[in-house]
């Protein structure tokens, strides 16, 4: 044993002595096994295995995660002599699969690991990173574990995994020959080469054989195919620089690394130079030079880029910035790349050409490269016309684009902070029409944007999709610190012969001396216009502005006028954000997901009260998670939203939040209209009220656009009158969209609560008069109308005072009768006395009219003023007053 030496191994084999690497994945290698671990449980309660394709999948170079939701682990158990560790380069582009790697020893006991070690970070779309974790001496399992979670269809990407490799095992007593495709061309290697292109070698190579001709291959192939003939695919258009006379024509390239051959039956020939054209124009902010190159304008000037710069006139100053709509040459801050996990040989490639007035993307060299678009911004500054908006905002990049594709292509859009991380911001799948997004820049700090274009993610040694391209038309960026002015705009002054100053926030430049004034109550500065006092815009129904004039917001109060009523409506009960969970629903493999909403109906003053927040890369091992522990993606706003995944149905030991999302950035009103702003409430997703009280709609809008939402996303929640509910009431959405949406732009949610019945006053109660019970006598009591109300002003007291001997009703009532009573009897004597004297009058004509051969004399059968009765009529028998009464009546008739 003391004479026995370390051997070099010899060219074509390779040796790690103490450590083991793993860099080949055409198969997956010995002692390495992918296991699926969800069982979905069948509708009769047995276990159905529905992950049985779901595995790791080499890719050559690669190895790939599964796509779907199942949990897949790649398990590989090595034993070390002593302490060492294992590292691996991985890709970890989606944020929708859990990627975790732990350890565990021969007892199947998890070794302890720091969340930062088990869960691993998010990579960069196209971007490698490598971790690594120490290991104890003895058995040791790893673990590389994946689950996703497939929400809505969308397709996640997949982690990639290569050069695997653990130190500290036994020390190594062979060589290992380079396998077929990669060659060792000295003594003593540690490790393997891949063939260059067009060049093959068998196992254990110490060098590589070049391709028979007419054949050609791939780096680190093990074999040489026949070159195909050349077709339309493999080459492509460009335009050249304009020259000194200002022309550009079409120039056709082939595709590199070319592999097709031209003089051969069938082959397609490169197009011969188009034409000279024109070239475009300049770019505004930029002038035409000498040499037909575009030149930037001073500062100070502007020009729209047909002509020369001009300076600004008195009172007004460049709005800064970047706008590219003529595509001759990349424009200096703007950079194109290629990228490939597998392919190194993509890098030197371009990965966008420019066209004339549109730029797109380039061929690449496989159907699965990142063709890359990035532009740098140093950072901003808001012009002093634009400083009184004090809305957070610095500028905004906005973008004009199209895709075009047959395949499963995508098109990123993507910015990196202060060269710290990077983030997508949006990301399209599939063929896309014209259209334009834009994103608000809310952080003065220098960022890089980016565009990266895939048009597979599958890998491939063919190219099938090179017709498959995205086209950009135009890309804009506001308040540029270094960018040029393509137009003035008005400023205020302290004098007129001043230079701008800045106004302070919620003011307005005014009048023609142009000075600042302040907006009027309840309006706000909007719209990115500062001058004339148009630009003050007035809040929405049932909002008011804050003392900035930035925004406006509900101060948690409503007051409505109808049916001849006013009501008024406290909601500071509602105030605090309210969560609502929607579910469950399944996944095509049975994953259990929910929705969690929260809400703020009306914060504190404008303030965004509800928060989501994403554990994708800070779920603990532990029971509870730690509230220090960094969230992955938190969202601030009045209404956002989470998916939600239980503990129940995965192996995680807590529940998992992923994909938050923001529903309601701005507050546009509050009105008991079933239409606001464009925004429909939908009153009929809702059962009816059975009260009289009105609903309350609280309109909100998130004008960030999306894939699927242009125009952004908005939300409606109805808020209705239930004295059943407590205050802070009960959150549901229609019944008929479980989501909370019907078209996943627009959100429904009815808010049901005590605090959303109107405020009581005292036009809501009126008084009735109590019976007197007990010798007591309840002389107001007050009851309330309907609708009734709730809270407010009280119901008065009750006053009662003892019962009198003779209740007033009644004493009037026996005045009444006595009144009545005398009447009756001076009638009587009235018409007795009339009796009398008619029945006088009448026995003096019947005596008359006795006589014979004499007529009577004329006579009237009434007595005249003053005339006395000269004899009483004589009766037998008294009659009764009912029985004058009657005779009266009767003598009237005969008269």
């Amino acid at each position: 044993m003391s004479t026995e030496r370390c051997t070099p191994c010899e060219a074509g084999s390779y040796s790690l002595g103490s450590g083991l690497r793993f860099d080949q994945w055409d198969v997956i290698p010995a002692g390495f096994t992918s296991l699926a671990s969800f069982l979905d449980q069948g509708s009769t309660g047995e276990a159905v295995q529905a992950c049985n394709s779901s595995s790791w999948t080499p890719q050559g170079v690669y190895l790939e995660s599964n796509r779907d939701e199942c949990t897949v682990s790649l398990v590989y158990a090595v034993h070390l002599e002593r302490q060492g560790s294992v590292s691996f380069t991985y890709q970890y582009p989606d944020n929708n699969i859990f990627f975790e790697f732990y350890v565990q020893n021969e007892q199947c006991r998890e070794m302890v690991q720091t969340d930062d070690q088990k869960w691993i970070q998010v990579t960069n779309n196209g971007g490698w990173d490598t971790h690594e974790v120490d290991l104890k001496s003895g058995t040791n399992i790893l673990y590389w574990r994946t689950t996703g979670i497939v929400v809505g269809g969308k397709m996640v990407k997949p982690v990639l995994l290569k050069n695997i490799q653990i130190q500290g095992v036994a020390y190594t007593s062979e060589c290992f020959p380079c396998r077929p495709g990669w060659f060792s061309p000295a003594p003593g290697s540690s490790s393997c080469e891949p063939c260059p292109s067009n060049t093959f070698s068998a196992k254990g190579a110490s060098s590589c054989t070049p391709c028979p001709e007419h054949h050609f291959s791939r780096e680190g192939w093990a074999e040489c195919k026949l070159r195909p003939p050349c077709s339309q695919k493999d080459f492509f258009q460009i335009h050249t620089a304009c020259d000194g006379e200002g022309k550009t024509q079409v120039l056709y390239r082939w595709v590199e690394p070319k592999i097709c051959l031209e003089n051969t039956s069938g082959a397609a020939a490169l197009p011969p130079l188009g034409p000279r054209e024109p070239c475009p124009p300049c770019n505004p902010g930029y002038r035409s030079g000498n040499d037909s190159a575009c030149l930037p304008c001073p500062p100070g000037t502007h020009s729209d880029g047909t002509g020369e710069c001009t300076a600004c006139p008195a009172g007004s100053e460049p709005v800064l910035g970047y706008e590219y709509k003529w595509w001759n040459v990349l424009p200096p801050n703007m950079k194109s790349s290629c990228f490939n996990a597998g392919n190194s040989k993509c890098d030197h490639m371009n990965g966008w050409e420019v066209a004339g007035d549109h730029i797109r993307s380039g061929a690449g060299s496989s159907d699965n490269d990142y063709l890359i678009l990035t532009l740098h911004v140093p950072g901003f500054k808001v012009p002093a016309s634009l400083s009184g908006l004090n809305d957070e905002e610095f500028g905004q990049v906005a973008f004009v684009f199209e895709t075009i594709c047959s395949a499963d292509c995508e098109l990123y859009f993507m910015m990196d902070v202060d060269r710290k991380s990077t983030t997508v911001v949006e990301a399209w799948e599939g063929s896309r029409s014209k259209q334009s997004f834009s994103h608000a820049v809310t952080r003065n700090v220098p960022v890089t944007y980016t565009w990266a274009f895939q048009r597979t993610n599958r890998a491939s040694d063919m190219r099938r999709y090179i017709d498959d391209t995205v086209k950009v038309y135009s890309i804009s960026v506001s308040n540029a610190l270094d960018g040029v002015a393509s137009s003035c705009r008005a400023c205020a002054l302290v004098s007129l012969n001043s230079s701008c100053i800045p106004c302070p926030a919620g003011f307005f430049i005014a009048g023609a001396a142009q000075r600042c004034r302040e907006c009027p109550p309840d309006t706000y500065l909007s719209g990115r216009r500062t001058s004339g006092q148009d630009a003050c815009v007035a809040c929405g129904p049932g909002s008011v502005t804050n003392k900035e004039h930035s925004f406006c917001y509900s101060d948690c109060s409503f007051t409505y006028s109808g049916n001849n009523r006013t009501m008024t409506f406290d909601l500071r009960a509602m105030s605090n954000a309210s969560s609502l969970t929607v579910g469950p629903s399944f996944t095509s493999k049975g994953t259990k997901y929910l929705h969690v909403f929260n809400i703020s109906l009306c914060g504190d003053k404008g303030r965004r009260g509800a928060v989501c927040s994403d554990n994708v890369t800070g779920v603990s091992s532990k029971e509870e998670q730690s509230a220090a522990a960094p969230s992955g993606n938190l969202v601030e706003s009045f209404i956002c939203q989470s998916t939600i995944v239980p503990a129940d149905g995965r192996t995680f030991r807590a529940s998992v939040a992923s994909q938050s999302v923001s529903l309601a950035d701005t507050f546009i009103g509050a009105t008991v209209d079933a239409a606001l702003d464009g925004i429909d409430a939908r009153p009929d997703l809702f059962p009816d009220s059975p009260r009289a009280v009105p609903d309350i709609h609280f309109y909100y809008r998130s004008r960030q656009a999306t894939a699927s939402c242009d125009q952004g996303r908005s939300s409606v929640v109805t808020v209705r009158c239930n004295p059943e509910k407590s205050e802070r009431g009960g959150l549901s959405v229609p019944s008929s969209c479980l989501a909370g949406t019907c078209d996943g732009c627009t959100f429904h949610f009815l808010w049901e609560s005590a605090a959303a019945c109107p405020r009581c006053s005292r036009d809501d109660y009126h008084r009735i008069e109590g019976a007197c019970k007990g010798g007591l006598q309840v002389s107001g009591v007050y009851v309330w109308k309907e609708p009734k109300c709730t809270g407010g002003a009280p119901l008065p007291p009750r006053r009662s005072s003892p019962c009198e001997a003779v209740a007033l009703w009644m004493m009037m009532a026996v005045g009444a009768g006595a009144f009545g009573a005398a009447l009756l009897v001076s009638l009587t004597c009235y018409f007795w006395k009339k009796n009398q004297r008619l029945e006088y009058k009448y026995s003096r004509l019947v005596m008359a009219a006795s006589k014979e051969c004499e007529l009577p004399a004329a006579d009237s059968c009434g007595l005249a003023e003053g005339e006395e009765p000269e004899d009483e009529a004589v009766s037998t028998q008294k009659p009764s007053l009912l029985g004058k009464l009657r005779a009266i009546a009767t003598k009237v008739r005969l008269l």
